[in-house]
C-alpha cells in the first residue's frame, strides 16, 4: 500500500496486511482476508464500496451492531476525561460497568473481575475455583470452545486443543446432542438422563475430591449452538453440588442478549458459581471480559490472596463502553428483539428452509443464535465436507452475505439489533446459495 494521499482499495489494504500482519489459526500463506473498511447496525462496506449483510456478528460479538452512535459517543466521551487507570485504583466507569453487569445476573453474585477478553476470564475462572477448593482437575466438553490462551485452549474440546495441551489437570466428558449422541439415546430425555449419567461416571472414576471445576458454555457456540436438553445444566449443577464442584458456566459467545435473554442460562432455571462473559457485553467496539462472581467465592478472599491479575483489567475505554452498550440494549430492547427476531423469523424459516434442502441435516438455535447442519446424506448424517463448504461460503459473500462458517455448519448470528427485514433477507440468500448448490 502507497503511503501517499491515494485513496486505499480492498487490493493496497489487503496488499498490506499480507506483507506485515500474522493471522490466527491460520497457515499464512494461502490467505486471502477479506477487507471492511465501515459499518453501521448489520451492514458493513469494503474499501471499494461494496455492502455486506453481517451474519457473523464478526465473531459473535457485534450484538448491538457496528457504530452503535451511543456506545461510540460514551467511548469519545471517556476519551476526553480519561484514558486509562491501574486497576489497583477506583474509577467510576468501571464501578458502574460492574454495578450494571450484576444487574443482569441471578441473584447471589456481587463481584466481577475484569479481564480483557473470554480466554482471560477462563483462565482466571478456574484459577478461582482451584483456590477455593484446593484441588486440580478441571472438566470441559469435548464439544466446547473456551479460547486460545493456556488452560482455556486444553479446557477447550475441538482440535485445536491437540497442539497446544500445555495446561495441566484437564478432563473431557460428551455433552449432550441428540442429532450426533454418543449415547444412543433416541429422545431429548434419554440424551439428557444418559449424559448425565456418563458425566457422574467420569466425575467417579476422576476421583471427586481432585476435581475443582465444571466448565460449560450454557450454549456451546463454535462448536455448533448445541442448545442442551432440558434438565441437564439443572442434573449438571446438583452434580457439582453432591461432590463439592465450583461449576463455571460460560457465556462469552452466549451472554448478554444472542440467546433472547441476557445471559443464556436465563433459560434452564440454574445458577453456577462462576459465570464468564465478554463479546456482547460491549460489542467488541474496546476489547473486555471477565468473571461475574459468587458472594461464596468472592468472600473466600476476603482474607485470602487471589493470585491473578492484568494490567488492562477494566479498563476505561471498555468500561464505557460496557455501560453504554447495556444501557442502550434496555432503552432500546435489544434483547426482546434478539427473541423476536429467533421466534418470528430465523426458527420458523430456518425449518422452511430444512424442508427445501436435502442438504440441510438439522437446524437449531434460540434468539439470534441459531446453526444449519450441512449434510451429504440426510439417512448417514454424514458432514458436508471441507471443499463443498468453501464453495457455499464462497456463494454468501458474492451475494453480499457474510456467513460464519465452521465446520459443515452455517451458524445464523446476525447483530441482537436485526431487523425482521434483514433476517428474511440473510435467509432468503442462504435458500439461494443452497439450492443452487443441490442443483
Amino acid at each position: 500500500m502507497n503511503h501517499n494521499n491515494d485513496r486505499p482499495t480492498n487490493q493496497s489494504v489487503k496488499a498490506l496486511d499480507r506483507a506485515h500482519v500474522f493471522h490466527s489459526w491460520s497457515a499464512q500463506g494461502a490467505l486471502d482476508p477479506l477487507a471492511f473498511k465501515s459499518g453501521k447496525g448489520c451492514r458493513l462496506w469494503d474499501y471499494d464500496g461494496r455492502e455486506y449483510l453481517d451474519f457473523s456478528s464478526q465473531l459473535v460479538n457485534t450484538n448491538i451492531g457496528h457504530q452503535h452512535p451511543k456506545v461510540v459517543a460514551a467511548i469519545k466521551a471517556q476519551a476526553e476525561e480519561l484514558t486509562t487507570i491501574a486497576p489497583a485504583h477506583a474509577n467510576l466507569a468501571r464501578g458502574r460497568a460492574a454495578e450494571k453487569i450484576l444487574a443482569r445476573a441471578p441473584a447471589g453474585f456481587d463481584k466481577v473481575f475484569f479481564t480483557n477478553a473470554g480466554a482471560d476470564a477462563i483462565e482466571h475462572a478456574i484459577r478461582m475455583a482451584r483456590a477455593v477448593t484446593g484441588r486440580d482437575k478441571v472438566l470441559s466438553a469435548y464439544r466446547s470452545y473456551h479460547g486460545g490462551t493456556g488452560a482455556a485452549v486444553v479446557a477447550t474440546g475441538d482440535f485445536r486443543r491437540i497442539p497446544n495441551e500445555f495446561a495441566r489437570g484437564h478432563v473431557h466428558f460428551f455433552n449432550p446432542w441428540r442429532y450426533r449422541s454418543e449415547f444412543h439415546a433416541t429422545s431429548d430425555e434419554e440424551e439428557c438422563q444418559r449424559a448425565l449419567h456418563h458425566l457422574r461416571r467420569v466425575i467417579e472414576s476422576e476421583g471427586p475430591g481432585n476435581i475443582a471445576a465444571l466448565l460449560l458454555e450454557s450454549i456451546p457456540g463454535t462448536a455448533g449452538v448445541l442448545v442442551p436438553p432440558r434438565g441437564y445444566l439443572k442434573g449438571v449443577r446438583a452434580l457439582a453440588d453432591e461432590f463439592g464442584i465450583v461449576l463455571i458456566l460460560d457465556e462469552v459467545m452466549s451472554g448478554f442478549g444472542r440467546s433472547g435473554a441476557w445471559l443464556a442460562l436465563e433459560h434452564f432455571d440454574v445458577t453456577p458459581d462462576l459465570i464468564t462473559f465478554a463479546k456482547g457485553v460491549n460489542s467488541g467496539y474496546v476489547p473486555a471480559g471477565g468473571v461475574i462472581i459468587s458472594e461464596r467465592i468472592a468472600h473466600h478472599f476476603d482474607d485470602e490472596m487471589f493470585y491473578g491479575g492484568l494490567t488492562y483489567s477494566g479498563h476505561p475505554l471498555a468500561m464505557a463502553a460496557i455501560c453504554a452498550t447495556l444501557d442502550t440494549m434496555a432503552e432500546e430492547n435489544i434483547v426482546d428483539n434478539a427473541a423476536h427476531i429467533g421466534d418470528t423469523v430465523l426458527t420458523p424459516g430456518l425449518a422452511r428452509l430444512q424442508a427445501r434442502h436435502e442438504v440441510i441435516g438439522e437446524v437449531r438455535g434460540l434468539g439470534v443464535f441459531h446453526a444449519i447442519e450441512l449434510v451429504a446424506d440426510r439417512q448417514s448424517r454424514a458432514p458436508l465436507d471441507a471443499a463443498a463448504m468453501g464453495r457455499i461460503k464462497a456463494a454468501l459473500l458474492e451475494r453480499g452475505l457474510l456467513p460464519f462458517v465452521v465446520a459443515n455448519r452455517i451458524h445464523v448470528v446476525p447483530p441482537c439489533v436485526v431487523t425482521a427485514e434483514e433476517a428474511e433477507r440473510g435467509l432468503a440468500i442462504i435458500d439461494e446459495v443452497l439450492g443452487a448448490f443441490a442443483g
